[in-house]
């Protein structure tokens, strides 16, 4: 096998099972543990994966998130179901920002049912989908073009969201716990603040997978959203922070 074809076959098991052990891989392609690791190296300085004792995973770290590819084939039922929780936010003639990230994507799709409306986005995958449709008025948030999250970010795109106003944001997070919503990422974690202050009201849509972790980064309280919506119920501590706060908690129903 190849090596571009051994490195595939790595992705394609990391999507599979969101982790690697640096032995299996050495058994199934036949190479010895220092091939392994220098595959694992090479795709670790991509951003494709995060390497760990004995192994690597695609699971996020206080300072690791995967590659939207990876995201957007993963648990399509959880962020179905918390994509259609979050439409219940919004009525036709809204405006609402959606921000980068896989599940932000299924989002967009669904707007599409809300029509009229007017999206803005740094969300390659919801301004590919959505250009041409009738009924939407697209705002594109330009910036540097992310690869690894499918999104623009910088300067041009905290600028230009500070001359907007919606009635409401969307935002996810990798990782949530105690009364903080985090992200790893710095450059993210200012368009998302962005975000929420050029709109009404902001949602905090979050995989319950990704409760009760912490990233590098603190991306807002819990408390600075009006709606934190999950696939399963919040952690003890999330619930205490948010005891006494107008914040609505929705736990969005899957099909499993």
């Amino acid at each position: 096998m190849k090596r571009e074809e051994r490195r595939q076959e790595i992705i394609n098991l990391l999507v599979e099972h969101h982790a690697v052990d640096l032995d299996d891989l050495a058994k199934r392609f036949a190479v010895s543990k220092m091939t392994v690791h220098r595959d694992l190296d090479e795709l670790e300085s991509a951003g494709v994966l995060r390497k760990v004792r004995g192994g690597a995973t695609i699971d996020a770290g206080t300072q690791f998130e995967s590659d939207f590819r990876f995201r957007q084939l993963q648990e399509a039922d959880v962020k179905r179901a918390i994509a259609e929780a979050a439409l219940d936010l919004v009525e036709p003639g809204m405006t609402v920002i959606v921000n980068d990230g896989s599940m932000a994507a299924v989002l967009g799709e669904a707007l599409l049912t809300k029509r009229p409306i007017t999206v803005v986005t740094n969300n390659a995958a919801v301004l590919q989908r959505m250009q041409g449709e009738s009924g939407v008025t697209l705002i594109a948030l330009g910036g540097i073009y992310s690869d690894k999250f499918n999104a623009y970010f910088g300067l041009v795109t905290e600028e230009a969201l500070s001359h907007l106003r919606a009635d409401i944001a969307f935002i996810s997070a990798p990782a949530a716990a105690g009364a903080f919503a985090y992200h790893m990422d710095e450059r993210i974690v200012r368009a998302k603040r962005a975000m929420i202050a050029a709109s009404r009201q902001a949602c905090l849509m979050i995989n319950s997978r990704r409760l009760g972790h912490t990233a590098l980064h603190v991306l807002a309280r819990l408390d600075e959203f009006d709606t934190v919506i999950s696939d399963s119920t919040l952690p003890a501590d999330m619930q205490s922070a948010l005891e006494g706060t107008a914040v609505t908690v929705t736990i969005a129903a899957t099909t499993e």
